[in-house]
């Protein structure tokens, strides 16, 4: 007899039912003459009951069963006992009274509790991977992204969408960090690289007609990781001909809002707020900032335009910024002390000090604010909205300085002070980057997204003349200060990208060895078109309200982007580099 119910599908309207579970034993409970036995799949846990008296050898051999045992249990459901009901549990008014039972495997003492209260820390749990994914938490978690990518393969077919595999195995081009090579066995000497995005391929299919792609993509990049990140992540790629920005933008916003609906029943109001990039920097520091916390940064440039205060002086004469922050009512919480670290943590990203003041009866309080006469006091107050109990941080530099090390600023004190919102979305588009930047280790200007970028009609001109001004066709979503996907409208014209080549300095002999398939391509008729990527990992995790994309991930790697559980990388036989032609130098 096979499986008839899922531990967590039998209820009071299965009584009197027989039944045949399967599962792993979660606990045991011996109540004297009665053995209980909580089962555990997927779905759920059933509560098991062997009885000493009434079937004596079976007891006995349900006594020798242990936790994370593999078993088969055939019985009859029954009714708790009105003083046993669990009411925490679907199955808690039922148990099942066992008849059969069979032992598949046994297992050993695992190594942390499987359960929600573990108190492992990740590295094992990493380890033992597939013990930790047993937990409800995790089961919960993947069956969940299970179901983000069904209803975003669900959305997209309704909208006329095409779903698309492009290969693995592919040329290495640049598109930002490094590319993973696979050495080639019967072309020596050659090598593969693993896609960093499926970006070239995803154009050529618009080149091909396809008009609208997507599909679930890998994408691997070897880079620094951090919670956000892992050396190999899926995203939700897609590429549409004959749009503009709006149109993509739109299309886009639809999923959010289907998603947020089926998954979490949450209504989202659309079209999504859009913000251009120098507005978003300007007033948060950042271009995926986090709005929730308010604390957006004030310039204060003007205020100290005759200022005596030597510092916010010598700033000014050398074309400098001056913006501050107000942390609103928590002048109290914050020490002498923890405005010393606050300091040396702005210090990390080119900040040289951090200035400060707090309301206090009516008043502004600081060791600086004798430096400054009672008009310059009175529009810090006004311009910041100063209130009793509010503390202010100033920072003085470069307008790049100040807006990184007030931006981080932000978010630290957030994490410190516990500001987060423990609930509730904010979601926008920040448009219009710039589409280049000047590298200064290169000494070059190089592309904010990938050569392929197209600029804004309206900045064409400036690619001649000031192409650090020139802005791109390009948009990110963030949701809660996390950028959730990013794209762009892409250059289709011949003449446009040898320009965009000659100002990244790139050669017609070094842009046909990295990327001639593509512009071969382009010579045979390519449609205007555009296209996006979310990153499916990071989506999952905002709508779990989680804090790392491992813990979305089935096998995830660690920061080191090794694997504990299989421990990959790993070396390999000196047979198999020989076939290669591979010969590991040692360094």
């Amino acid at each position: 007899m096979q499986r008839t119910h899922y531990c967590g599908e039998l209820t009071i309207r299965d009584i009197d039912s027989d039944v045949c579970l399967c599962g792993w034993v979660d606990s045991l409970r011996d109540h004297g003459g009665v053995l209980f036995v909580d089962l555990r799949d997927r779905e759920g846990v059933t509560q098991i009951v062997f009885n000493l008296k009434d079937h004596a050898d079976l007891a006995r051999e349900a006594q020798m069963l242990k936790p994370e045992y593999v078993i088969t249990v055939h019985g009859k459901v029954a009714k708790r006992a009105a003083e046993n009901v669990n009411k925490k549990l679907k199955t808690g008014e039922i148990e099942v009274v066992a008849r059969i039972l069979q032992t598949h495997s046994r297992s050993l003492t695992p190594p942390f509790m499987i359960d929600d209260r573990t108190e492992a820390n990740e590295e094992l749990r990493l380890k033992y991977r597939y013990l930790d994914l047993r937990r409800r938490t995790m089961q919960k978690n993947i069956r969940f992204r299970h179901h983000v990518t069904i209803e975003t393969r669900k959305y997209f077919s309704d909208k006329g969408f095409i779903e698309i595999e492009t290969p693995l195995l592919i040329k290495s081009t640049p598109e930002g960090a490094r590319d993973y090579l696979v050495p080639s066995r019967v072309r020596r000497g050659s090598f593969y690289a693993l896609p960093q995005s499926p970006q070239i391929f995803k154009q050529l299919l618009m080149v091909a007609g396809f008009d609208k792609y997507f599909q679930l993509a890998k994408c691997l990049r070897d880079e620094d990781l951090r919670a956000d990140r892992q050396p190999e992540h899926t995203q939700i790629d897609l590429e549409m001909s004959f749009v503009d920005e709006n149109d993509v933008m739109n299309i886009v916003d639809g999923l959010i809002q289907h998603l947020f609906k089926e998954l979490l029943n949450w209504a989202v109001d659309l079209p999504l707020e859009r913000i251009a990039w120098r507005d978003a920097v300007n007033l948060y520091g950042s271009d995926k900032p986090d709005r929730r916390i308010g604390m957006p940064l004030v310039d204060m440039t003007d205020v100290f335009g005759q200022t005596s205060f030597k510092v916010f002086q010598s700033v000014i004469e050398k074309k400098g910024l001056i913006k501050a922050i107000n942390v609103k009512g928590k002048a109290l919480d914050i020490s002498l002390k923890d405005i010393e670290e606050y300091t040396k943590f702005v210090n990390q990203f080119g900040a040289r000090g951090l200035a400060w003041m707090k309301g206090e009866s009516g008043q502004l309080k600081s060791s600086i604010v004798k430096f400054f006469n009672e008009d310059e006091i009175k529009s810090i107050r006004e311009s910041l909205q100063v209130e009793d109990g509010d503390l202010i941080f100033f920072v003085a530099d470069k307008s790049n300085v100040v807006h990184e090390a007030l931006g981080q600023l932000r978010l630290e004190l957030a994490r410190k002070l516990d500001l987060f919102p423990k609930d509730g979305y904010d979601m926008f588009w920040v448009t219009e980057f710039p589409l280049f930047e000047f590298d200064d280790e290169k000494n070059q200007t190089i592309p904010v997204h990938h050569p392929f970028t197209s600029p804004k009609d309206e900045d064409r001109d400036l690619l001649d003349t000031e192409p650090l001004k020139v802005r791109a066709r390009a948009y990110d979503l963030v949701i809660n200060g996390v950028e959730v996907g990013g794209g762009s409208i892409r250059i289709h014209d011949q003449k446009l990208q040898k320009k965009m080549f000659d100002l990244l300095q790139i050669s017609t002999d070094e842009a046909k060895l990295k990327f001639g398939f593509l512009l071969e391509a382009l010579e045979y008729g390519a449609p205007p078109h555009g296209g996006l990527a979310i990153g499916l990992d990071r989506l999952v995790m905002l709508l779990l309200g989680l804090d790392s994309i491992r813990d979305v991930i089935a096998f995830p790697k660690t920061q080191k982007a090794a694997c504990l559980m299989s421990r990959a990388p790993s070396a390999v036989s000196p047979a198999q580099l020989k076939e290669l032609g591979i010969k590991i130098l040692q360094t």
